[in-house]
């Protein structure tokens, strides 16, 4: 096939990325071009030899990807078969919303399409994820001999459809013995760890 200059469309793709992108090594007959399923960059074989599923993007059997973005599509496996599921079946929260005073008593999950945070209470929201911009884990005292501050809460700052500006959330695990607050403190580590991956993806 040829383009409007008359050049081959494949010669010209092959002019575009002459060179792996990570040890610039040039492509020839013996060494061959190959392209992450991630990023889309090209690589030679050695750069790009590790293969990992990637859910997110619809690959469930392991596909070709780089060093850079199978160290991410990992995070994003383990995040799949561990905290997915404590998202999808939600906990309970005292519920603050911008400078509200009074918390509200609300079951905060992620929706089965993963796009939404579900809040069910006296009254019912839906933050998108996408929408989401900032999230902070609040925490509280250190555990006798060392470790880590147990989570209590979170604060997460979105943008709300046709409002301007940010808008503010918090999330503050309650206390009791019926269980609830150990499923709380999962659900916000899990929230946390699914944070980190939407924003190693936006800077993909």
């Amino acid at each position: 096939m040829q383009n409007r200059g008359g050049e081959s469309t494949s010669v010209s793709h092959k002019n575009k990325c002459p060179r792996c992108m990570q040890c610039d090594t040039k492509f020839d007959f013996l060494t061959r071009k190959h392209h992450c399923r991630r990023c889309g960059k090209c690589f030679c074989d050695k750069c790009c030899s590790q293969k990992v599923a990637l859910r997110r993007m619809c690959f469930v059997d392991p596909v070709r990807q780089c060093a850079e973005c199978a160290l991410v599509s990992h995070r994003e496996a383990e995040f799949y078969d561990k905290q997915l599921k404590l998202l999808l079946s939600g906990a309970t929260f005292l519920v603050t919303f911008g400078n509200s005073e009074k918390p509200d008593t609300m079951v905060c999950r992620l929706s089965s399409n993963q796009r939404y945070l579900l809040l069910d209470g006296d009254s019912r929201h839906e933050v998108e994820v996408t929408r989401i911009a900032a999230v902070q884990m609040l925490t509280e005292g250190f555990p006798p001999g060392g470790g880590n501050a147990r989570a209590t809460g979170m604060t997460l700052q979105y943008t709300a459809p046709g409002a301007e500006g940010v808008t503010q959330l918090k999330l503050t695990a309650g206390e009791d013995a019926n269980g609830s607050r150990r499923q709380a403190t999962a659900w916000l580590v899990a929230m946390h760890k699914a944070a980190k991956l939407l924003y190693e993806s936006r800077d993909q």
